[in-house]
């Protein structure tokens, strides 16, 4: 489109106090062409917004720079409609509230901010949403248990067709077979009967579509266009949904393991579920029982997680036990009681019965006559402690997520080393790995797991998605918990999986990037069939095809740019987010010569954690170096190496990488930006090198949003070590 500028300059919040406001508006109007450029002393309010749309009205504007407060403030305010683009300079988080008033190194980054939202809005054009066809706004929910029917029922209530899919041939899960259940109002203190009838009772009369004896054959397309094959009695049914929510729960942690505690050995000696089993078929008869906690769980060498629900469950059991003999000995055996919020009225209810609970480790279980004897180390008096003829020991074996296990199939195993060494094979057990969605995608047919076989995403922000964008994943799949999280849980999932197909309908990202319309698009004639696209994105929104080429599926695509950051003939563009964008930035900063000795430091930040720790340094008033010159990212793998070679040419002393916290316990938005742009960034070292730039003038660091404290201290060090190290030798070729 033809554009018709105009930069909006506030001085408000001390900013005109601070600058110099006409030389900012001569680079505007100058030296870079404006054609509007107005100041006011409230931007932000009734008539400073005003000022703006009546110049996009009666003046013709379609593009708009607003310089004051920072882009995350305020966005909804200069929002002016999707003809209108809007690019923000952030004069006040980022330049008065942290460097020096009426100081020429503040004017200059003042200037170079006003330069860099010029050159980049003049790169940019309107996004144009993605529009599926044949667009389905169905919730399929996956797992029929107690998430799963709560998840199908809430998406039900919501106006929306649900489908629900069960493997076996009734639905209720393991909730279905309790003899009663933990409370899950207040006053959380009373055992519950089943909710199971009720609830799906309550799915039928809403109107859920429910196939039970189903598995899922195929799962392909993405958001809002999901073709799902389901098997069913030996006949084949197509769904086509728009978002599916993933509530297959978890298994008892392999209690034949546990052979220390006496499990296998003594007939006694039995499950959780065992016991519930038993308690329902009323065929509990004992005088004394003794429950174990933490039996396998928070071991390391077995679950070294807390399985959530497991405290919780036993102080049920233990009150089974009592209800039906009020005179029967209780023991529970305990490392810490977890009974978290409202539980802590339930675990008092049970002291109150006369439940014994212990704090102790148990070292040894041996029987006698048919009595099983237990001792423990009693942490809470420092001694051993030992009791004996308990009729019963209930073992709380934990829970593994089902995304972990595979089917078990027996097939001979044949290992390498075995093979060389001509020994003769082993036969056992396969695992193949777990068959519940069956994706059609070409990082694998299943959600990937984290470290305990767990499909969750960003467990601190988006607690409910997976990396399979559109499928939410609920209850103790996603992670350990007691039944009333995973009530809400089921709600949370649903919810989010109404949010995924209504922003698809609109043509909008999800998470993390909510109501982003924009969607990367290739230049196939450039194309090498590299793979590096498809291989890199952390949500398989790329497939390919026999010859290798990037089928790209648009609505599966979180638009954080990691494709094009990987990308080395840079074929892949966003109509807002670009390589040639980013790099004019990195042109238009002014760079002074280096007799000035003025270095200058370019940071590519994170938008999501380290952009929001710059604007708190502001807030807080930290100072620090006015050397920076901050370009915000969408994520630090959509860093394009060619960037760092236009910021070295430019002659900037030195480039920091600034994202989020990579590893185990990740806080990346995109799962594993900061972690490819550090990879790609040890490849650019030898190249510096050979031209003669020390390769310490670029580096990789990671911040989280509460670091805001530490910035000022991690640039001037970097700041000082450039100083150490000199200009910039390409500093005057420029």
């Amino acid at each position: 489109m033809e554009k018709k500028i105009a930069v909006y300059i506030c001085t408000g919040c001390g900013i005109g106090d601070a600058l110099d406001v006409d030389a900012l508006s001569n680079v505007a109007l100058k030296e870079y062409k404006a054609d509007i450029c107005k100041t006011d002393a409230f931007l932000c309010g009734k008539d400073g917004v005003a000022v703006i749309k009546n110049d996009i009205e009666n003046e013709g504007v379609n593009t708009v720079v607003v310089a004051g407060c920072s882009s995350r403030v305020n966005a909804d305010v200069f929002n002016f409609g999707p003809n209108v683009i809007v690019e923000r300079a952030n004069l006040r988080e980022q330049v008065i509230w942290c460097h020096p008033a009426d100081d020429e190194d503040t004017q200059m980054l003042a200037e170079d901010y006003i330069r860099m939202a010029l050159v980049k809005q003049k790169n940019m054009n309107l996004p144009e949403p993605y529009q599926v066809e044949n667009l389905s706004k169905t919730i399929m929910v996956v797992g029929g248990g107690f998430t799963g029917l709560t998840a199908a029922l809430e998406s039900a209530k919501a106006g929306y067709r649900t489908v629900l899919v069960e493997k076996e041939d009734k639905l209720g899960g393991y909730v279905g077979k309790m003899y009663k259940q933990v409370p899950l109002k207040p006053p959380f203190t009373d055992l519950e009967e089943n909710c199971i009838p009720g609830l799906v009772k309550a799915v039928e009369e809403a109107g859920v579509k429910v196939y039970t004896s189903a598995t899922i054959a195929k799962t392909a397309g993405g958001p809002g266009m999901f073709d799902v094959t389901i098997n069913q009695n030996g006949g084949t049914v197509e769904e086509r949904v728009g978002a599916i929510v993933l509530a297959t729960g978890a298994r008892p942690y392999d209690a034949s393991k546990l052979a220390h505690l006496g499990f296998g050995q003594y007939e006694n000696v039995i499950t959780q579920s065992a016991f519930e089993e038993m308690v329902a078929a009323g065929n509990m008869e004992a005088g004394k029982v003794a429950f174990i906690q933490c039996a396998g769980s928070r071991d390391q060498e077995h679950l070294p997680y807390c399985s959530a629900a497991c405290c919780v469950e036993s102080i049920k059991q233990a009150l089974y036990v009592k209800e039906k003999n009020p005179e029967a000995n209780v023991y529970v055996y305990y490392k810490d009681i977890r009974s978290n919020g409202q539980y802590e009225h339930f675990y008092k209810k049970a002291q109150q019965a006369g439940v014994i609970f212990i704090k102790g480790d148990v070292t040894a279980i041996t029987e006698s006559d048919g009595q099983l004897a237990i001792e423990a180390d009693d942490k809470t008096m420092g001694t051993t402690s030992e009791a004996d003829e308990f009729d019963l020991v209930v073992l709380a074996n934990g829970m593994v997520p089902t995304a972990a296990f595979g089917e078990m199939i027996e097939e001979e195993a044949e290992e390498e080393a075995a093979a060389a060494a001509d020994e003769p094979k082993v036969v056992g057990p396969t695992i193949i790995k777990s068959n519940m969605l069956n994706l059609e995608y070409r990082q694998g047919p299943e959600l990937p797991e984290l470290k305990y076989g767990f499909p969750d995403s960003h467990y601190i922000c988006f607690p409910y998605e997976t990396r399979r964008t559109g499928i939410y994943a609920a209850g103790v799949v996603r992670a350990p918990m007691d039944m009333l999280s995973a009530m809400e849980d089921a709600a949370g999932a649903a919810l989010k999986a109404v949010q995924c197909v209504e922003a698809t309908a609109k043509g909008e990202a999800v998470h993390p990037r909510s109501g982003d319309m924009s969607f990367p698009e290739f230049n196939m004639n450039r194309c090498t069939q590299c793979k590096r696209c498809t291989e890199e994105c952390p949500f398989g929104a790329i497939n390919e095809d026999e010859k290798a080429n990037p089928l790209p599926n648009p609505t599966r695509c979180r638009r954080c740019g990691t494709c094009m950051g990987a990308c080395p003939e840079r074929i892949i563009s966003f109509k807002n987010y670009s390589v040639p964008m980013i790099g004019n930035m990195v042109k238009a900063i002014e760079v002074p010569e280096e007799l000035d000795e003025k270095p200058r430091i370019l940071v590519f930040a994170c938008e999501n954690d380290a952009m929001p720790a710059l604007d708190m340094a502001g807030i807080n008033r930290l100072q620090y170096n006015p050397w920076v010159r901050i370009i915000p990212v969408r994520c630090l793998g959509s860093l394009n190496l060619v960037w760092i070679n236009d910021a070295m040419a430019k002659g900037f002393d030195g480039v920091l990488l600034m994202g989020c916290k990579h590893g185990d316990d990740y806080q990346c938005h995109f799962m594993k930006g900061s972690e490819l742009a550090e990879i790609r960034l040890s490849k650019i070292s030898e190249t510096l090198n050979r031209l003669g730039l020390e390769s310490e003038r670029v580096r990789a660091t990671t911040v989280n949003i509460m670091d805001y404290d530490k910035i000022p201290a991690m640039l001037d060090e970097f700041a000082e070590e450039l100083e150490e190290l000199g200009p910039n030798p390409m500093k005057d070729f420029q």
